[in-house]
């Protein structure tokens, strides 16, 4: 099995290997928080947030959120470095809450703050497909224009009953039209999926992966985990018996079976997420992040399979 996209030991197309392709060697991602919040805490849509979600808005491993957005990359950056001291290229990452949900003026004045510090190449942005309003739309299209941008969406289910389960506030539908105003500017679009919620099925994991694949036009996806964390209202969920937290087996069977349905030329930007072992309930296995990586790619040798093997495109 050789492709353009695969290398060494990999099946599937890299995130890692789409950015040395991109820019010639390894790139940061670096995660900062700009301050925003959320449509469905604020009461624009709704209160409470997704159940699944931290006090911190999935940024739990930002190392210093308070700080001003040059110095939150100042810091990350130093952090970096002490692993891979010769890397000098950085996309900005808008992580937690919803980094579109202000008006454009507070977009443009916290993106600005980034966009032209030394080594960044790129941003991607953090967001919900019910905040893109056509303005917003055309600020990212400058931003387009300007430098190397990923608008990364949550979907998470496209089942509805799911996203009402999980406090989503708003539907498929919403999703599909954030998409499609994003690609008219030729936005690259990477979509949030999370295996595991609460009564899904691994059935249903793939048909998430099918619907999204075959009814948006995307260049990348997120496919994670449902981490259980302290502190959010999705405990209630696994105490009443809707959530039962994934089997590491299970979870690399669905990864698997979804990648071998996803086209060769979209990025895979993550197979399973991060979370602060002091925060999260379970399961305890995702915390051995490069155990789950090997066990995919022990899974797909031993299927003599890959990335597309059924691409549904």
């Amino acid at each position: 099995m050789k492709t353009a996209n695969f290398v060494e030991n990999k099946r599937y197309y890299t995130w890692n290997h789409a950015l040395q392709q991109e820019f010639g060697g390894k790139i940061f991602k670096v995660p900062i928080d700009a301050g925003f919040d959320c449509p469905n805490r604020d009461g624009t849509v709704a209160h409470g947030g997704c159940t699944f979600c931290s006090v911190s808005g999935s940024g739990d491993m930002i190392v210093a959120p308070e700080a001003p957005l040059p110095l939150q990359f100042e810091k990350e950056v130093a952090q970096m470095h002490l692993k891979w001291p010769e890397v000098q290229q950085y996309i900005v990452y808008f992580q937690n809450f919803t980094n579109t949900h202000a008006p454009v003026a507070v977009l443009r004045e916290r993106f600005e703050q980034v966009v032209n510090l030394p080594g960044v190449v790129g941003i991607a942005i953090g967001t919900r497909p019910d905040c893109l309003p056509e303005e917003t739309v055309e600020y990212l299209a400058e931003l387009n224009q300007r430098l190397y941008l990923w608008v990364e969406l949550g979907l998470q289910t496209t089942f509805e009953h799911t996203s009402n389960l999980i406090n989503r506030a708003h539907d498929y539908q919403t999703y599909l039209d954030g998409v499609a105003r994003l690609r008219q500017h030729n936005i690259r679009v990477c979509t949030h999926l999370i295996n595991g919620l609460p009564g899904e099925t691994k059935e249903m994991m793939v048909e998430n992966l099918k619907r999204t694949i075959l009814d948006s036009d995307i260049q990348g996806i997120k496919l994670h985990l449902m981490h259980l964390m302290k502190k959010t209202r999705m405990i209630r969920d696994y105490h009443e018996g809707r959530l039962h937290l994934m089997s590491k087996a299970d979870y690399v069977e669905v990864i698997c079976d979804q990648l071998e349905l996803i086209p060769q030329d979209i990025i895979i930007h993550r197979l399973t997420g991060d979370a602060p072992w002091d925060s999260i309930i379970g399961p305890m296995w995702s915390l051995k992040k490069w155990e789950v990586l090997n066990a995919i790619d022990d899974e797909l040798e031993r299927r003599d399979s890959y990335q597309g093997k059924f691409a549904l495109r």
